[in-house]
């Protein structure tokens, strides 16, 4: 189904693939008739090409890139803003577009989402915008029908700015990168290497692109295959698939930890562009004639059944047979992997969904980016056309990916269908891929084509004792679940005939909702402020010595941006970075925010030049065993908060991750390793330091105090590591690695935050 090669390939006219091993070089000039060195064909992928046409810094290895449009929705939009208006702001440079799809419902927070809207629309209006009202399309499907264009590059902060289906190079990165954008700055990284998802065969009868995207991710994730990389679509059984198909796979790509992807694109892509009326946003992209790939991805189409990826995580995928066929091993084995994502604080069971040997769902979902396209949908209605999902706990709801694709549904009888069975339809709206929009019942277990199952994307409250879990599958073995009436079904198992109607997209709908100001900025337009839109607090720079104290210790394989700011409910205060702050860590460590605040009095004593043992009197014996080996005193030593995790950042691009962390007083984090290069480049932008330790035994523990001498030094100078001493305990040495950082990273950190960087600039 899926086979990973052990070194890198060649590709040879888009079709043939020779692999990097000793007579490579033999066999390729062979081929080619002439010999081709690796540097030469690595310049010939799509992503090579795409990547230097939109870099400024005319070094091709150091990249500085400059998008051609950004987007963003309303948990990150007013956060972004209000970061750039502080940073000099004046206009919208590129087409940045502010959608409405998270936080559409106004039931927890009194005006608070309807407030964040009206800041976005007079944002629009001032600064020269697009502004997509709620219920009207998730992000990225507003994106792939408006925004998206053969060769470009597309910045969100969202995680699953994906749309190199249509040909686009799509990055989802934290708020702080959306705003060097706005102030006219760049997207700075080394040249990523890139790996070649190479498609063969074409899908069997019932299986949809989540299928495909689990079979991926459950191969390429645990041992980091593609981390920070780009994954490049080429293959035969590329135009076996439909462009709504390649859209379903290549959203999912973000669970693999990859930088982005790019797909080769041709007729198939050429008619999404016409049928949505912008056929002059085609451009044919294919890898040239011989292209080097640091890594390849076989994917035989056929040989891919129905998948689901059980809870907790989009990796931990069974086919749906498999599952069915040892089911209580299966399941078993997932209580356990609870245990550790769950720190045993609930009693998580899954075995006794077991109904007569089988396994009973409570509740499907179809929605977002991922499950709400228009042959998704398609798909599940025929598959339900004429059945019921019955009157029991099951329950089904489909949300379309926008009003264009919901229209098409009403018209073609696709709704109706659904509808006919007892299933919801509802309007555009990611809330159910992140715990806003039906919440399942207590231990209720959840089968979603959505985008994520991580722990709380539900709705979970593990300190109020709630759990339930969500397991991800496709549109297809969803509807036909819920044709058993609940219980686990394949599509493969289903006797369906797939019409596959023809889309129409009706631009109109757009053309009477959406405020476009085609470019042109209102300076004289007044922000509508709410009372929950509050300024970014004042944050220090880097001292020249540091202390931090160890607040939180986490040892969880991954820690996702879920587990370091919740989202759901919590997301009422986006607008809020203080009140946002308070849930920071609610639910993995929940004594995180009143320890973080306690040293931040110190820090905050410091600032106003009284003496930090007054404000925090634990630290009057920590400071005076430093100062028996170091020269420090309050001018020139600052004092904050740190965690440790192991692989922290897996997961959403939400800056809050880090910003959370750093309004409360954080300095820096300590792991063995970041998840993903977004969650790093948020602490950076934040101005915390990244630290990285080696080896899984640490020298210090929770609660312990860490000395870092001279740092702003170290980070000005570029040390790539520096010394640091567990001051409560004896002074007991031991290293911090730094890692790579550009020169605007090191001043970014020195200056203590974005913020402070470009008001300095």
């Amino acid at each position: 189904m899926v086979k990973l090669s052990e070194k890198g390939a060649y590709l040879i006219n888009g079709t043939e693939l020779v692999e990097d091993n000793g007579g490579a070089a033999q066999e390729l000039a062979a081929k080619c008739g002439r010999a081709v060195s690796k540097e030469e064909a690595a310049k010939n992928t799509i992503t090579y090409g795409i990547l230097t046409s939109h870099n400024t810094s005319g070094d091709d290895e150091r990249l500085q890139i400059k998008f051609d449009k950004l987007t963003s929705h309303d948990i990150t939009f007013v956060g972004i803003i209000q970061t750039a208006r502080a940073s000099g702001l004046e206009k919208f440079p590129i087409p940045y577009v502010l959608t409405n799809c998270h936080n559409s419902l106004c039931a927890v927070g009194g005006t608070i989402n309807e407030d964040d809207h009206m800041f976005g629309l007079t944002c629009a209006k001032k600064y020269g915008g697009i502004y997509v009202p709620p219920h009207q399309a998730v992000i990225h499907q507003f994106a792939r029908e408006m925004l998206a264009e053969a060769g470009k590059m597309i910045l969100g902060s969202d995680s699953h700015t994906r749309y190199g289906a249509l040909g686009t190079m799509a990055v989802g990165e934290g708020g702080p990168e959306l705003v060097k954008q706005l102030l006219n700055k760049t997207y700075d990284i080394n040249m990523p290497e890139v790996v070649a998802v190479y498609l063969t065969g074409e899908p069997a009868k019932g299986v949809g692109p989540q299928d495909v995207a689990l079979a991926i991710i459950g191969a390429v994730f645990g041992n980091g295959y593609v981390k920070n990389k780009v994954m490049e679509f080429v293959g035969p059984g590329v135009e076996k698939l439909s462009a709504d198909f390649r859209i379903g796979v290549d959203v999912m790509t973000t669970e693999t930890t990859c930088l982005s992807s790019i797909w080769k694109t041709d007729e198939t892509v050429k008619e999404f562009y016409e049928i949505h009326g912008r056929s002059e946003a085609y451009k044919e992209l294919n890898p040239g004639s011989v292209a080097y790939y640091d890594g390849v991805v076989y994917v035989d189409l056929s040989a891919v059944k129905p998948m689901i990826a059980m809870p907790f995580h989009p990796s931990n995928t069974y086919t749906i047979d498999e599952l069915n066929a040892n089911l209580e091993d299966i399941l078993h084995d997932c209580e356990k992997k609870a245990l550790v994502s769950l720190d045993g604080k609930v009693d998580f069971k899954l075995t006794d969904k077991i109904r007569d040997g089988k396994l009973y769902v409570d509740q499907g979902i179809i929605a977002g980016c991922a499950g709400g396209g228009f042959e998704n949908i398609c798909a599940a209605a025929d598959i339900l056309r004429g059945r019921s999902i019955g009157a029991d706990e099951f329950t089904l709801s489909v949300y379309p990916a926008s009003m264009p694709v919901y229209m098409e549904l009403a018209k073609n009888g696709s709704l109706a269908d659904l509808i006919g069975t007892g299933a919801v339809v509802k309007t555009a709206f990611c809330g159910p891929c992140f715990g806003a929009g039906d919440t399942p019942a207590n231990n209720a277990f959840s089968i979603r084509h959505s985008t994520r199952n991580f722990p709380n994307r539900e709705g979970s409250k593990l300190q109020n004792g709630q759990i339930s879990s969500v397991a991800l599958m496709d549109a297809r073995s969803i509807a036909a679940t819920a044709a058993n009436k609940g219980y686990l079904t394949s599509a493969a198992d289903i006797d369906v005939e797939f019409r596959g109607p023809k889309y129409h997209f009706d631009s109109s709908i757009y053309a009477n909702r959406v405020f476009d100001s085609h470019g042109i900025a209102d300076p004289g337009q007044e922000i509508k402020f709410g009372p929950n839109i509050k300024d970014w607090p004042a944050m220090p720079a880097l001292p020249e010595n540091l202390i931090i104290k160890c607040v939180s210790e986490i040892h969880d394989p991954v820690t996702t941006t879920d587990e370091l700011i919740p989202s759901g409910e919590t997301s009422s205060f986006r607008s809020n970075p203080l009140g946002l702050a308070e849930f920071a860590l609610s639910r993995k460590d929940p004594l995180y925010v009143g320890r973080a605040k306690e040293v931040q009095k110190a820090e905050k004593a410091r600032e106003a030049g009284e003496c930090m043992g007054n404000a925090l009197p634990e630290l009057r014996d920590v400071m005076h065993k430093i100062k028996e080996t170091f020269d420090v005193c309050k001018d020139n030593t600052g004092v904050g908060s740190t965690i440790f995790a192991v692989k922290p950042g897996d997961g959403s691009a939400r800056e809050q991750a880090a910003s959370c962390q750093k309004v409360l007083g954080g300095w820096a984090n300590i792991a063995n390793e970041y998840a993903t290069k977004r969650y790093r480049s948020n602490l950076i932008n934040w101005g915390m330091i990244p630290f990285i330790i080696d080896g899984e035994e640490l020298p210090f523990e929770n609660l312990d105090y860490i000395f870092i001498p001279k740092i702003a030094e170290a980070i000005k100078n570029g040390a790539s590591s520096v010394k640091a001493y567990v001051a409560n305990k004896d002074m007991k040495e031991f290293e911090l690695k730094i890692g790579a950082l550009t020169e605007d990273e090191r001043r970014i950190i020195l200056a203590g935050c974005l913020i402070n960087f470009y008001r300095e600039d």
